[in-house]
């Protein structure tokens, strides 16, 4: 591993600042070294800390413990993400026999020195009870790839050498706090200390020693790792054949998404990898009993659970086999699950139990696919499954895995402790649901787009017109981050691009949830000059363009059985033309029908088609309407009106005198998207109240 460490940087980092001291300028920088490296720490997997003597209020001096805070990102850490503690009444503590987790949050959180600091490190005392200025802690993969072997402590002084110490594996808390000292007073020349299962600790007197060592034990780790894989035959892969994702990933997340007390299913977002270590990990003949072993540290739990699904072959096949073979490995996961809870719940009293459905699911040929209630959730299972294969192939080639037993994984992933990390709060409505729009260049589309993410969906937009797409993609990612909003250049009336785009969203996500048809383009001429090639590109783009995405859409629904959400942006044009306006009218009118027709086909499937009637939306935050940009200009000439008046003249037709915005279409969308009402078939005017334009 590289060793990252720069005097001159340090030395800018180290200058003396107004939000914090040098001691604590080079807590942050090394923290910032070592977050960047992934097979150090992974989603919070590490934390590091620093003491100091500063002036309090009452200009006395005062021992201060800086720890990384909950909910911080070591890679991009700042000084705030340190909160400062009193180091010396927390070494007090080490005197009590005991103190029960809770009772050890509510010390942290009295004795900072400024209320408002996040929620120091359950480590916390760990960091306190040790002398050293500078710790640091990460789950290094090659460490951890060490500590499950078995024989892993002589393994351990192989590598590393003498002067480590190491420790059995210890809940993090209290207990093992005062282990950690104990050792260390016992063995003052270690240099680190090693938790079994868990990971390495790290310390010295100045930010650069710490760092230095972490950094060396790691690098002595993985080059043991390494001369040992050179000694192995390689094995033979197997050959599997290679599963359709479009079939395979549906059919999973459908039976991934668990159902609550009342029978509603919470859809749930997969996010598949396809690395070509990946893929050899899992061609490997001993893929399944190697893979399906517990956790690298019981850390990953909350995030992973123990154990991965492991699907054995699953295509080429019919779908109906397809979704039988996945059917009985869920099941049969599902029920080892229960098991594993009866069993320590007998032992250990009452818990809420999580539901028994994997985080993980390994398919030989097609990837690891990571399973989550969000994108973010199950991104972060992929990366941790991801770093797991690899380092339980690297640990082959030493010897058998050793995981932890299950009583400990159980205390781990039904602490309150760590449960507080993935938090309790109420799921946004459309949380985990995945949305397509067309037409997403164009300011409903942003309407519509920011309303679905400020509603919690994962959101694609698709357009032809890429320079379009990216501008409202990047307005709407810039306020929810890029990891919630994609664009897809795709074209509605080619049927060959709409599959290939529903497959990106497929290969990304899962599956869909709620299509939303909006592409739309306008043309104006009367019908008696109106150009037959153009009247065939408004009804291509209109009509069949809604066709298009509702036949590729309707496979995914069926294979997920999740139901699902079509809402089609139809128009005011719809029940009320205006001349001149023949060819944009008939083609709404026509989708309008596909919406009604798809409605009667769709129920079985449990897919409702919704129809939203818009009128007179002229542009969002910037983003020009592209029908209005085509119909402006005959409107205003017809009527001697600028913008502006345009404008004025829409608002005080609609009965309500009031001016129809993209986000009233997106208010629309998710309220149809939500299934707050058992309703399909229906139409729903967002005009302002246009009498011609009533629904009948």
């Amino acid at each position: 591993m590289k060793n990252r460490f720069s005097p001159e940087e340090a030395a800018r980092f180290s200058r003396p600042a107004a939000e914090c001291s040098a001691i604590l300028a080079m807590r942050v920088y090394t923290s910032r070294l070592i977050g960047q490296e992934e097979s150090l720490v992974l989603h919070g997997g590490g934390n590091t800390s620093a003491k100091e003597t500063v002036v309090n209020i009452l200009g006395e001096p005062m021992e201060m413990l800086y720890i990384k805070g909950s909910g911080w990102d070591l890679a991009t850490i700042e000084p705030a993400g340190f909160p400062a503690l009193d180091l010396a009444y927390l070494r007090k503590l080490r005197a009590l026999p005991r103190l029960t987790d809770e009772a050890m949050v509510n010390q942290f959180r009295t004795h900072l020195l400024d209320a408002t600091s996040p929620n120091p490190s359950i480590e916390t005392l760990v960091h306190a009870f040790l002398p050293h200025r500078f710790i640091d802690h990460t789950h290094a993969d090659a460490i951890v790839t060490l500590t499950n072997q078995q024989h892993g402590e002589e393994k351990l002084r192989a590598a590393l050498g003498e002067k480590i110490a190491i420790l059995p594996f210890i809940m993090p808390g209290f207990p093992l706090a005062k282990a950690m000292a104990e050792l260390y007073e016992r063995e003052p020349s270690v240099e680190a200390i090693i938790l079994m299962h868990h990971g390495i600790f790290t310390f010295g007197d100045d930010a650069r020693i710490a760092y230095d060592r972490m950094i060396g034990y790691v690098s002595r780790a993985e080059a043991f790792l390494a001369a040992a894989a050179k000694k192995i035959k390689p094995l033979t892969a197997t050959v599997v054949p290679t599963p359709e994702p479009e079939v395979v990933l549906p059919i999973l997340r459908g039976a991934l998404s668990p159902q609550d007390a009342a029978g509603n299913r919470q859809p749930m977002v997969l996010h598949l990898r396809q690395s070509p270590a990946v893929l050899a990990a899992l061609a490997r003949p001993d893929a399944e009993a190697l893979f399906t072993s517990g956790v690298l540290t019981p850390d990953h739990v909350i995030r992973t659970k123990n154990y991965s699904l492991f699907l054995g072959q699953t295509g080429p096949a019919d779908e109906a086999a397809i979704r039988a073979g996945i059917a009985e490995r869920v099941a049969a996961y599902s029920a080892a699950y229960d098991a594993y809870f009866a069993s320590q719940v007998a032992g250990k009293g009452e818990r809420v139990r999580l539901d028994p459905l994997p985080r993980v699911v390994l398919v030989p040929g097609l990837g690891l696919v990571g399973v989550g209630a969000s994108p973010k959730a199950a991104r972060i299972a992929a990366d941790i499954a991801e770093h797991t294969v690899l380092a339980k192939v690297a640990g082959a080639a030493l010897g058998p895995y050793q995981e932890l037993e299950p009583g400990a994984i159980f205390d781990m992933e039904y602490w309150s402790l760590e449960q507080a990390k993935l938090g309790k709060g109420k799921p946004l409505p459309l949380a985990g649901r995945v949305a397509v729009v067309t037409g997403g260049g164009g300011a409903i589309a942003l309407g519509i787009g920011r309303k679905l993410l400020e509603a919690g969906a994962r959101v694609f937009l698709t357009d032809i017109d890429e320079q379009r797409l990216t501008a409202v993609c990047d307005k709407l990612a810039a306020r929810f981050g890029s990891a919630m909003v994609s664009p897809l250049v795709m074209d509605v009336t080619d049927g060959v691009s709409v599959r290939a785009a529903l497959s990106a969203v497929v290969r990304e996500c899962g599956g869909l949830d709620i299509l939303v048809p909006n592409a739309g383009i306008a043309h104006v001429a009367r019908l008696e000059t109106l150009d037959t090639a153009k009247f065939q590109q408004v009804m291509a783009v209109n009509c069949l363009g809604v066709f298009e995405v509702i036949k590729a859409a309707v496979p995914l629904f069926r294979r997920q059985g999740l139901g699902g959400q079509i809402v089609i942006n139809s128009s005011k044009n719809v029940f009320d033309p205006g001349p001149a306006f023949g060819a944009y009218s008939a083609s709404k009118a026509g989708a309008h029908q596909l919406g009604k027709v798809a409605a009667l086909e769709l129920a079985e499937i449990g897919v409702r088609v919704n129809m939203i009637n818009a009128d007179a939306i002229f542009d969002a935050d910037g983003i020009s309407s592209g029908l209005w940009d085509v119909v402006g200009p005959d409107r205003m000439r017809a009527r001697n009106l600028d913008p502006e008046g345009l404008k004025e003249y829409y608002r005080n037709r609609n009965l309500l005198k009031t001016e129809v915005l993209a986000d009233h279409v997106g208010n629309g969308v998710v309220f149809f998207a939500s299934g707050l009402t058992p309703t399909t078939g229906a139409t729903l005017p967002v005009d302002g109240g246009i009498p011609a334009a009533f629904p009948r």
